[in-house]
């Protein structure tokens, strides 16, 4: 297996992990593209996410009944990508929302999707083609989608900290701490299924300091709950036609 830990900011420090095979497909019709980002994600679900087990999130009792709920924010950096001649290299956004009491429901609860500002309409519009390839990722599977307006967002990665933000944290903010294991190496899990992206290259495990989505009715914020950090990859060929 092919060994990465780099302590550089911006790098995800993983370690003793390699890409799941992808399914062979013929490429969709249209510009051939692909995606390698990194996600910094954390949820209101108790170390780790049961949601990528069973169809249940944890659950939360609020002082009169116990409910299930995964509030989670995920905040994207594309490493490297295109889609036809557009270079997506570098672009951020941030998927937050709320998949409410059972994944298996036909509909999940809500969700908003912000671009950084610095993301050009050609990029927004080529990164909204990508993901909708991903039915997680699409407007119809859920309840209340919204792509909101775009806003600053900063990220960064460390040997032992990972921070996003999206407004100055007045919008949304995830603060991931490293995971202390047997040795100095990093805690890691692999070979289990991400939101139907055909690769990935394992997740480390960093719980949150705070994950916070702060606009409007359905704010919440939560500490030290569920994080990680992932590497995820998809190109125009894992798509069927």
């Amino acid at each position: 297996m092919k060994r990465l830990f780099v302590a550089a900011v911006g790098v995800i420090a993983l370690a003793g992990l390699t890409f799941a095979a992808g399914p062979k497909t013929a490429a969709a019709p249209g510009p051939e593209w692909s995606m390698n980002a990194t996600v910094i994600e954390a949820c209101s679900c108790t170390m780790f996410c049961q949601c990528y087990f069973v169809p249940s999130p944890s659950g939360h009792h609020d002082g009169h009944e116990m409910k299930h709920f995964c509030k989670a924010n995920n905040a994207y950096k594309v490493n490297h990508g295109h889609y036809g001649a557009v270079k997506l290299d570098g672009a951020k956004f941030w998927f937050a929302g709320d998949a409410g009491e059972d994944f298996a429901l036909p509909k999940l609860d809500w969700a908003v999707l912000i671009f950084d500002s610095s993301v050009t309409k050609d990029q927004s519009d080529a990164l909204l083609v990508i993901l909708r390839n991903l039915r997680f990722y699409r407007p119809e599977r859920w309840n209340s989608y919204e792509i909101g307006k775009p806003s600053s967002m900063n990220w960064s990665i460390s040997s032992d900290r990972a921070e996003a933000s999206l407004g100055g944290g007045k919008t949304a903010e995830v603060v991931l701490s490293r995971l202390k294991g047997m040795n100095d190496g990093p805690v890691t899990l692999n070979n289990l299924k991400y939101f139907g992206y055909p690769r990935n290259d394992g997740f480390l495990l960093m719980p949150n300091e705070v994950e916070a989505y702060r606009v409007g009715e359905k704010a919440f914020e939560f500490r030290g709950s569920n994080g990680f950090l992932t590497t995820v990859e998809i190109t125009s060929k894992d798509i069927k036609k």
